[in-house]
């Protein structure tokens, strides 16, 4: 799996250190709130209700089926490659900067008895894996926290087998701009206000006391974050073009007749893009839909040929 050779330290981690700054930045960021937290009362069951409970992943997990490696990268405490691990024998790398969240998943696993998960610490802009080793790579919520998303894009794809399929999830130059104005608000009058203006901390303060953890670590990722860039899918569609990268789906969906059916969560076929102006109106609609209204993250999966 690796380009060299390394052997896991006492707590069963890989790691490989950090070297960049910018990275070593979000690193410290995190390490003492690692994000998304684990409430007390988590256990294997629980995370998969949660999995499944999500249309996206669990729509992943059928996607992927069995016997396949999967890389997470960006996995902070790794509740997702703790998802596509259970109950299955796919082998999922858990690949993150910050070392303490890797710990909190490498701990669960421990505690539940998951064996199928490796976790690794390391830069993503590092050639830390071997070439054409993953089926699968899930890159999601972690290239826009980086110095530059393109090259850390470009690097990971090194490590995908051709036929093998890429997840990308980025902020929305334009569904994230009720995140952004919250920002804004929340530096002008204190994080109290959030409570009342974003609908994900307002579910987690109705059990303040056993959501603690996840109630700081959210307001860190979404409001304080120290380094913060914006997408488009257009964008996404030039870095795929330019990688090799054959577009596979989308969320929003660009596809007119998928919408038109209000089939928009399955992508167990492949879609139309669309035109530029359709991709701009869906992405401009994500304002007014859960996925505007929860962070504004858009999702594009392709096929590297």
């Amino acid at each position: 799996m690796f380009r060299s050779k390394i052997e896991k330290n006492n707590e069963g981690i890989y790691d490989f250190g950090l070297n960049n700054e910018v990275t070593k930045k979000v690193n410290n960021f995190y390490e003492p709130l690692p994000f998304p937290n684990y409430s007390k009362d988590d256990d294997k069951r629980k995370i998969l209700d949660i999995g499944n409970k999500n249309y996206l992943s669990q729509n992943f997990k059928k996607f992927i089926g069995y016997g396949k490696t999967v890389l997470e990268v960006g996995s902070g405490t790794s509740q997702l490659s703790i998802y596509l691990a259970v109950n299955t024998n796919n082998k999922i790398c858990a690949f993150d900067g910050t070392y303490n969240s890797l710990k909190q998943g490498k701990l669960f696993c421990e505690k539940e008895n998951i064996k199928n998960v490796d976790f690794v610490r390391g830069d993503l802009f590092e050639n830390l894996f071997e070439n054409n080793y993953f089926d699968y790579i899930w890159c999601s919520g972690v290239l826009h926290h980086t110095k530059n998303p393109k090259k850390g894009f470009e690097n990971i794809i090194r490590f995908l087998k051709v036929n093998g399929y890429v997840l990308v999830g980025l902020y929305n130059r334009y569904g994230r701009i009720l995140t952004v104005l919250r920002q804004l608000v929340c530096k002008l009058f204190g994080e109290k206000i959030l409570f009342f203006l974003d609908p994900y901390l307002r579910l987690l303060k109705k059990n303040k006391e056993k959501n603690k953890d996840k109630i700081n670590s959210w307001i860190n990722d979404q409001y304080l974050h120290p380094v913060e860039s914006l997408h488009t899918i257009d964008e996404v569609l030039k870095w795929f073009k330019e990688n090799n990268i054959e577009y596979y789906t989308s969320i929003p969906s660009c596809d007119f007749e998928k919408i038109s059916k209000d089939d928009e969560k399955n992508f167990n076929l492949q879609d139309s893009k669309g035109d530029f102006f359709l991709r701009l109106f869906r992405q401009i609609q994500m304002i007014f839909t859960r996925l505007g209204k929860e962070g504004g993250l858009f999702i594009v999966i392709g096929k590297k040929l």
